[in-house]
């Protein structure tokens, strides 16, 4: 929506829906990303606490890049064109999580382990 101010009021006027664009796909257009975090954040938690296998997501990842690739990118319709986008973008995200939960823990593990050996460094260096 647009907002149109002047002289005391204002007014809502709709955003145009561009050529052969109808109003699911526009609306899928302008919240991709937000959808795309969505389904990342939600299917991330999923995988997280092994309520979905990651081989799964593996699998529909490269499926969904898949379809994409064969069908969405060249589609006529800009809600297929949309819907296939955001299935693989969000998918191929999701494979990222575990390898990001692994990244992070480590990085976890090397900052507590240097945490401790500072610690006993100062301990041992006390000569009370």
């Amino acid at each position: 929506m647009v907002r149109l101010t002047g002289y005391g009021f204002a007014v809502d006027t709709p955003t145009p829906i561009e050529h052969r664009q109808g109003r699911f796909g526009g609306l899928l257009h302008e919240r991709r990303w937000a959808l795309v975090l969505w389904i990342v954040l939600i299917e991330g938690l999923l995988v997280l606490f092994d309520v979905i296998p990651w081989w799964t997501v593996l699998l529909l990842a490269a499926g969904s890049f898949a379809l994409y690739i064969a069908v969405g990118r060249g589609h006529r319709s800009v809600a297929v064109r949309e819907g296939s986008w955001i299935a693989a973008v969000s998918q191929l995200v999701v494979v990222l999580v575990p390898v990001l939960a692994f990244v992070l823990t480590a990085l976890a593990i090397v900052l507590l382990v240097l945490v401790a050996l500072g610690v006993l460094a100062l301990l041992l260096l006390d000569r009370r």
